[in-house]
């Protein structure tokens, strides 16, 4: 699997070197359309599972296209959505999407060492762009995937549905208006078992380690909970299971935000351990959510009265993450959660990882 992955990776660098010229102005003059076409880029288990099904139930796009390297992927994907054969592309192909009107939106969802280079060769076909978390490996590669974006007149969307969830919406907004006063302290936890041994999540140098995947939801947690960015951290990352997790791979990461106005948070991710709450304690409160970052639904209560509890069916919290980057789209309104987002958290994320290896406190800047 891993070395189709990077035989397919290295032919698409070579096609990148021929890329087309890009295509500013269809960006900027494409007529209107009542639903978006998407094209998911990599079939992996989000793609199949979540994505696809999700775009069954989209008011506002439709699958419309797919970009993968495996034939027997494309054939499969190509009956069961009945997919025109000129909609579906391979890695080396991929830059032709530019000519093709069905697509309006690029998803990537690929491991994400790979983010960077596709999020820019699709702004450069003048397509918008939706990328899954975490948006990329480093601070650097975020910016130029916002530049590429700004540059070629497209929209850059990154794919954090709980950000359009009700629950998550809800429990932000009571924050926001005070409900339990001043945050003191967040605690925020994400993490499963995962055992697997070959996929991209326990390889390095394709992005992996919790902090890049589970680690994003406990970020963003700490700072939308007390509504300001971290201005230094401390961290410790460990694994239980270094036969799986080699060459400093963290299973497990613990860190300790401050934040500018006297808050502070505790985060905790893991591979190798089952929890998923969110803590807030408020100087005439606490909010406890639990699950917190769940895809059947998130639910909680405030200390102080009342129940946040929203049902939904499964995967509709990607059908409403993509519904809504489709609406601002057609509206020529801002992404609900833009390039600038996914950057602060990797920004975050860094100073995490500095901070684990160096034993001492990071300022962030």
């Amino acid at each position: 699997m891993t070395s189709r992955r990077s035989f397919l990776h290295a032919v698409a660098l070579t096609g990148a070197a021929t890329a087309i010229t890009p295509n500013s102005l269809w960006a900027a003059t494409r007529p209107a359309k009542d639903k978006l076409g998407v094209a998911l880029v990599g079939l992996g288990y989000y793609s199949t599972d979540l994505l696809a099904p999700a775009l069954q139930k989209t008011k506002n796009c439709y699958l419309a296209g797919i970009v993968t390297g495996t034939p027997e992927k494309a054939e499969k994907w190509k009956k069961q959505y009945n997919i025109p054969d000129k909609n579906i592309y391979t890695y080396q192909t991929f830059d032709q999407i530019a000519n093709n009107p069905d697509i309006d939106v690029v998803y990537v969802v690929l491991p994400p060492s790979m983010h960077e280079e596709y999020v820019v060769r699709a702004a450069k076909a003048g397509k918008h762009v939706w990328c899954e978390k975490p948006m990329a490996i480093t601070v650097k590669e975020c910016q130029n995937m916002i530049d590429a974006c700004s540059k070629n007149k497209v929209s850059l969307a990154i794919g954090y549905r709980l950000q359009h969830e009700p629950n998550t919406q809800e429990w932000r907004k009571g924050l926001r208006d005070g409900k339990i006063g001043k945050i003191q302290m967040v605690t925020c936890s994400a993490g499963y078992n995962d055992n697997r041994t070959t996929h991209w999540k326990q390889k390095k140098e394709m992005g992996g380690g919790v902090m890049y995947d589970m680690g994003v939801y406990v970020v963003q947690g700490a700072r939308l909970a007390v509504g300001e960015e971290p201005i230094a951290v401390t961290a410790q990352q460990f694994t239980a299971r270094p036969e799986i997790y080699k060459n400093g791979l963290d299973e497990t990461t613990l860190a300790q935000l401050i934040f500018p106005g006297g808050a502070r948070a505790a985060i905790q991710t893991s591979f190798g351990m089952n929890m998923n709450y969110l803590d807030v304690v408020g100087n005439k409160g606490t909010l406890r959510m639990e699950p917190y970052s769940a895809y059947n639904g998130q639910k909680g209560y405030w200390s102080n009265g009342g129940k946040i509890e929203h049902p939904y069916e499964v995967p509709s919290q990607q059908a409403m993450q993509m519904d809504d980057d489709a609406a601002a789209i057609m509206s020529k309104k801002p992404m609900m959660v833009p390039g600038e987002e996914g950057l602060r958290d990797i920004k975050v994320v860094e100073a995490i990882y500095q901070a684990a290896r160096s034993g001492k406190e990071v300022k962030i800047s």
